[in-house]
């Protein structure tokens, strides 16, 4: 076994072999069918697994490569992007030093699109592709192991247990990340782990520490490891959470019981989701490499989450959302009331924009969002009228008050 085989993604001697083991494998065609047809009739499933599984093996016949199936992968993700969006926009990618290597952290909203987006929209932009970060929660199945693994993705072990075992999988991993870098080689990593369930994005600094362990080992600075990591913050904005009553519900059950216990397949549901599912306008930003000088972990932390939070694109939905929420509820605890008023102040203007900018589109899109939230039952929605509202918060917080929210 070389250094990492533990934790990294498959390399294109491994491709062929695996393909030909995932053919062979029913759950394949039935997890593809349900993924194309999630509402099919049980009694459509044989016959229609059956073209399924002959149209995957047409598909991957010719795949041999990682590149070979990332752009098997571009073109149903193209497909998906143009179904289950009104618009997908990018910035800041152009301002990105096509030779240099980069370790990018997003905001966390969606299991698979998140990574997925983000590629794609290099991909567009015709640079290389990145290493995804994933848990090891998610690759429990093996056909998503495999599938993942395919896709560049290498494995966070969050289940391990016991300080000094964290101590070595951590450094085991930043070591990993590094390697990669070094060896022409992108990463993404969410900026916590976790999706942010209720649209409050924050790095946790432990990530970073995390990604800065390999410096102590080179004896290197904290701000040259920093540097070295050239790490660029991410910000995806979704008008529409495909998986916001889920998000919603998890958010209840934990306010009111105290935990929320996910149910078997729930996360490989949520990916489902997560591709199929409805999203409205979406628009990934790229930040700038952070190259200056830190003392610690928490100070690049916060500036992670100023850019993450001022690059995010607000959608109609955030605004409809920010002016149908008690703010008393949400905001008192947060700030003060003088900030309070000059978010709302930022609000009714960019209402106002909206509204002179296109009325038409304008009601049309929040006329969606309302109808999305009358479908969800009463308790729920202020649970995801905050979800909605929170990027907008934080985001004009931060002009108010000149620090994250």
């Amino acid at each position: 076994m070389t250094n990492f085989d533990d934790i990294r993604p498959y390399r294109d001697h491994e491709v062929r072999a695996v393909i030909d083991k995932l053919l062979s494998e029913p759950a394949l065609a039935h997890t593809m069918l349900h993924l194309k047809f999630p509402n099919i009739y049980p009694w459509a499933e044989i016959p229609l697994s059956v073209l399924v599984k002959w149209l995957i093996k047409r598909e991957l016949k010719s795949v041999n490569a990682i590149s070979d199936f990332q752009v098997l992968l571009a073109k149903y993700l193209s497909i998906s992007v143009n179904k289950t969006t009104s618009d997908f926009t990018t910035s800041g990618v152009d301002q990105l030093d096509p030779s240099q290597r980069y370790t990018y952290i997003s905001n966390h909203r969606d299991i698979a699109m998140d990574p997925a987006l983000v590629n794609f929209a290099l991909y567009q932009a015709g640079r290389d592709t990145v290493e995804i970060a994933i848990g090891d929660n998610l690759l429990a199945n093996p056909l998503v192991s495999d599938l993942m693994r395919l896709n560049k993705s290498f494995t966070v072990r969050r289940s391990v247990q016991g300080i000094k075992n964290k101590y070595k999988t951590f450094t085991h991993l930043s070591d990993y990340i590094n390697d990669r870098l070094e060896q022409d080689s992108s990463i993404w990593i969410a900026q916590r782990e976790g999706r942010a369930k209720d649209g409050v994005d924050k790095t946790d600094p432990a990530i970073i520490k995390m990604l800065t362990m390999f410096g102590k080992k080179q004896r290197l600075s904290f701000s040259d490891t920093v540097k070295k990591l050239n790490i660029v913050p991410v910000s995806i904005s979704y008008e529409f959470d495909p998986c916001d009553l889920l998000k919603a519900k998890e958010l209840q059950a934990t306010a009111e019981q105290g935990q929320y216990e996910k149910a078997d397949g729930e996360d490989v549901q949520s990916i489902i989701d997560g591709i199929t599912k409805p999203k409205g306008q979406v628009h990934v930003s790229f930040g700038t490499p952070l190259q200056g000088n830190y003392e610690n972990a928490e100070e690049v932390a916060e500036l992670i989450d100023r850019q993450v939070i001022s690059n995010y694109r607000l959608h109609v939905s955030n605004l409809i959302a920010f002016e149908q929420l008690d703010l008393k509820s949400v905001l008192l605890d947060r700030l003060q009331s003088e900030n309070i008023k000059q978010i709302q102040e930022k609000a009714q203007l960019a209402l106002q924009k909206w509204r002179s900018k296109n009325a038409t589109e304008f009601s049309e899109h929040a006329a969606e969002f309302t109808l999305r939230m009358q479908q969800y039952s009463q308790h729920l929605q202020s649970y995801l009228l905050t979800m909605y509202a929170n990027p907008l918060i934080a985001k004009y917080g931060i002009q108010a008050s000149g620090t994250p929210i």
